[in-house]
This record gives C-alpha cells, structure tokens and sequence, in this order.
C-alpha cells in the first residue's frame, strides 16, 4: 500500500508559478512509477505528467509541455510539480497517482492508488 498527500495548491494569477508536492508513506515507493492528474469542474480527470520510478522516461499531456516539469526524489518519498506560465485553463483540482509497477503510463487506469487532490486557481 502507497498513500499519498498532496501539498502546493492555491490561488496565482495567470502567467504565474507554483509547485505541488506529493508526500508518500507505505511500503514502496521508490519502485513506483508516478503521475499527475488534473480535473476541472464539469470536465473528465485527464493526464499531466508521469515519471518512472528512476526518474526517466518522463511524459506530459501536450496541454503542459514546456510548462510543466515532473521529478522525484525517492531519498524524500516525494514526486513534484513546477508548473510555470500557469493559465486560467490550468485550474483544476491536481492528484498525485503510484503505480504498482517502476514502468511509467499515461492512462490513469493504470494507477493503483490516489491523493485526495489539491486545488490550483489561475486567475486571468
């Protein structure tokens, strides 16, 4: 078992940063591929970014790439978000997922366990 806690969130204005971070605790973690989810209201959870559990190989949702920047440090138990650039559409609620498994995967079924999400506002 992996839980998960997400920290970072909050309130910028648009062309704004913040980084989120994800705190795990439980058995594993440093043989856990992780990702980021994203979902605004009205809309479907969708995919940001996932890194493997080495570090690499890294990918981003075309919606946050050269924006976002996802990394890890297994020695902390955490996995980090920098998000740069921020937009109004970047508003959504930011979950933190573990994988089961070291290889990495951009489809959120393939996550095993979840934070309960923290909440990032882009104000224009």
């Amino acid at each position: 078992q992996v839980q998960l806690v997400e920290s970072g969130g909050g309130l910028v204005q648009a062309g704004g940063s913040l980084r989120l971070s994800c705190a795990a605790s439980g058995r594993t973690f440093n043989s856990n591929a992780m990702g980021w989810f994203r979902q605004a209201p009205g809309k479907e959870r969708e995919f940001v970014a996932a890194i493997s559990w080495s570090g690499g190989p890294i990918y981003y949702a075309d919606s946050v790439k050269g924006r976002f920047t996802i990394s890890r440090d297994n020695g902390k138990k955490t996995v980090y978000l920098q998000m740069n650039s921020l937009k109004p559409e970047d508003t959504a609620q930011y979950y933190c997922a573990a994988r089961k498994w070291v290889i990495v995967a951009t489809d959120q079924a393939g996550y095993a366990y979840w934070g309960q999400g923290t909440q990032v506002t882009v104000s224009s």
